[in-house]
């Protein structure tokens, strides 16, 4: 009797962990597309992902690169200072988006051109998405001021 109990025990706990294994998978499973890691210009330029990943970028709208297009189509590249992306968007840009300003896309990578589905940029002039500000940092440069330490 004592035997059984102990038995029966050691079924449901196995039973328990297979079952726990299986959600966690599944689970991992279905975000594997929704889990977008931000990706810095020089990361990109290094390390090209393939034109079928979607993933995200961000850094610095580079000074005199944004051109408006025709319609809703805008090129302009993002920079962290030590490489910098071309971008293209079609759509409407939020209301602070502009050159020298912080901004995240999602998109993709085609022959060299980030093609965004969507752009983010910053929510006030006080405000920079962290990962931009680490990855300026990264690079050397200071997000107040967007100049290398040092340099006065």
């Amino acid at each position: 009797m004592r035997g059984l109990k102990k038995q029966r025990r050691i079924q449901i706990l196995i039973v328990a962990a297979v079952a726990l294994t299986l959600s966690s998978v599944l689970i991992g499973y279905a975000l594997r597309d929704g889990i977008n890691f931000f990706r810095p210009p020089a990361e990109v330029a290094e390390n090209p992902p393939p034109p079928s990943e979607v993933f995200r970028i961000g850094g610095m709208v580079e000074e005199g690169t944004l051109v408006r297009g025709q319609g809703e189509t805008i090129t302009f590249n993002v920079t962290d200072f030590a490489a910098s992306i071309p971008v293209s968007y079609t759509g409407v840009l939020p209301d602070l988006f502009g050159e020298g300003e912080g901004m995240v896309g999602t998109g993709r990578l085609v022959n060299g051109t980030f093609e965004a589905t969507e752009i983010l940029a910053r929510h006030d002039e006080t405000y920079m998405p962290a990962e931009v500000t680490e990855a300026l940092e990264a690079q050397g440069y200071s997000p107040d001021g967007y100049a290398r330490d040092g340099d006065s």
